[in-house]
């Protein structure tokens, strides 16, 4: 039985992981597919760009990757030191680059401050985000979604 990665990884112990992803019921995720005789090898375009942005954003290196025809390898590293060193506009702002900001979040980082009422409710998704931003289930979670999307398209 599987056990999720919420479970397993423990960056304390070792911040290194290699994680597997693999496409389902024989569909190819690059190259010839033998099955219906397309091509898919564009599709590892995809995957490297996202894992460079991805690198960019979260506070986990990408330390080897290799996209195969069904499946894809990466070793990632979780910069623990560096998740808590970023400030609130940091966490803010790599967080904006991934997904649609919260209201507070967007006006707090336009006019520099925010209101005593809503600086408690900013605080709390800065901390979940900053959580985030060093997780691998949400690392893959980015990566996967998105080409997933592309893929269905």
């Amino acid at each position: 039985m599987t056990i999720s990665r919420r479970k397993l990884i423990e960056p304390q112990i070792t911040p290194f992981y290699h994680v597997i992803n693999r496409c389902v019921r024989r569909a190819y995720l690059c190259g010839d597919d033998p099955y219906n005789g397309k091509n898919y090898q564009h599709r590892r375009g995809w995957i490297v760009n996202k894992i460079k942005q991805l690198a960019a954003v979260f506070c986990i290196d990408v330390c080897a990757y290799a996209v195969m025809s069904n499946h894809y390898h990466l070793v990632l590293k979780i910069d623990i030191e560096q998740q808590q060193k970023l400030t609130q506009e940091e966490v803010i702002s790599r967080w904006l680059q991934l997904f649609n900001g919260h209201p507070i979040a967007v006006d707090f980082l336009k006019e520099g401050q925010i209101g005593a009422d809503k600086q408690q409710a900013l605080s709390k998704l800065v901390a979940e985000w900053q959580q985030r931003l060093g997780s691998i289930s949400w690392f893959m979670r980015c990566l996967n979604e998105e080409i997933a999307r592309k893929a269905n398209k």
